[in-house]
């Protein structure tokens, strides 16, 4: 629904390349990040290929191709060799059927699903991406198991960001999967029990920190949490792949672009022109406060990153109404001013290949028939989808 422009930008989008992987050290934990979609596949399978007792995983999306395979057959030959596995999807993100699957469970491999077909709540998704081997090394991000995630820009692949993590917060992710494991063998579990797992989740008041989000009837922990920072931050940076937050939390980001700074990198591509019209929509009044705003040009942009302060958030959740109130979604959080401006490097890098949206550009696209678009954009992401599902699935 948005529209199609000509859009000039600082370099030739097609020339772009992902950046180098690059590793921090934060508050006792080894962070390795792979903007590249090819080094975060090959890290995935080498840390499954390295599990020597153990495998945690979960995945929002795992498809029946190219990647799915690769990943798939190394999950196998891990069950295989002895290591105990256990392999969870969700059921409305994934097209893979649970045949796909069986390789794994033949070798001995546990293999579930979070919400079958067969119900109503399956609508309200986990999008949590997951995986811990040998309970001490974690994989995570945005990234979902599928050719489009591990695709480099050139073929419009999805531009992401993985972690390799060690330190204390993984204790806290294997505390969060076996809650979900648990949950998802349970055939009557209802919605309610997993809106009291979320309710009941302390992610403690350290400089790093676990915060889920779901189908809560008040705040979850990490739609709080991210909240309470930007009430008194004075910069915010952030790249994220579908941008709608509710009111409150617009509203705060306009306060921090009048007292200090704010930039948004925001999505040029996706795979459904209706988010980015969503997103267009909330354009004018941040740009009136003061803030930049950037659309990525290479290719689709799929990242879950925001850098308040000296804080740094990162993991499976979008700024808009589902990840914020719906989803099931985790974000960590970590108080570390080395790993804050770092973060900020790496959207530096990406503002090379992105449109920069000036007030003047924007008055000159906004015409009568585009306001219409992204206004009717964002309707249906931020009204009609969240509304619709969570009168379906909430309460059921």
């Amino acid at each position: 629904m948005a529209e199609e422009v000509e859009r000039p930008t600082a370099t030739d989008p097609s020339q772009y390349t992902d950046s180098e992987t690059f590793s921090v050290e934060a508050q006792g934990h080894d962070l390795t990040f792979y903007p590249s979609g090819a080094d975060r596949l090959d890290q995935l399978v080498k840390t499954i290929g390295d599990a020597q007792e153990s495998l945690r995983m979960f995945y929002y999306m795992f498809q029946e191709d190219e990647a799915g395979t690769r990943v798939r057959d190394a999950i196998a030959e891990a069950a295989g060799r002895g290591v105990t596995v256990s392999l969870l999807i969700d059921r409305f993100g994934t097209d893979a059927p649970d045949e796909f699957f069986d390789p794994i469970v033949e070798n001995g491999g546990h293999f579930g699903v979070f919400s079958k077909k067969k119900t109503r709540r399956y609508l309200i998704r986990n999008h949590q991406k997951i995986c811990i081997a040998d309970e001490r090394v974690a994989m995570v991000g945005g990234f979902n198991v599928s050719d489009n995630y591990f695709a480099p820009p050139c073929e419009n692949g999805w531009c992401d960001l993985g972690c390799r993590m060690t330190g204390p917060v993984v204790d806290d992710l294997l505390r969060w999967y076996d809650q979900l494991r648990e949950y998802s063998a349970d055939d009557d579990a209802q919605y309610r029990a997993v809106r009291k797992l979320i309710k009941d989740w302390d992610p403690g008041d350290g400089p790093v920190q676990l915060t889920l989000g779901g189908p809560t009837r008040s705040s979850s922990n990490w739609a709080r949490r991210v909240k309470s920072d930007l009430v008194h931050a004075k910069r915010l940076d952030m790249a994220m792949a579908y941008f709608s937050p509710p009111r409150s939390f617009r509203r705060l980001i306009r306060r921090i672009a009048r007292r200090g700074k704010v930039r948004l990198m925001m999505a040029g591509k996706s795979d459904n022109q209706t988010t980015i019209a969503a997103a267009r929509a909330t354009y004018r009044q941040t740009l009136k406060a003061g803030g930049e705003i950037y659309e990525f040009q290479p290719c689709k942009l799929h990242k879950k990153l925001i850098v308040i302060d000296d804080i740094t958030y990162f993991g499976s959740a979008n700024f808009d109404h589902r990840s914020i109130r719906l989803n099931l979604e985790l974000m960590f959080r970590f108080e570390d001013a080395g790993l804050a401006d770092r973060m900020r490097q790496h959207i530096d890098e990406m503002t090379e290949a992105a449109l920069k949206v000036t007030p003047e550009y924007h008055r000159t696209h906004s015409s009568l028939w585009n306001r219409f678009k992204w206004w009717l954009g964002w309707t249906m992401v931020s009204t009609v989808d969240y509304t619709v599902a969570r009168r379906l699935n909430v309460d059921a």
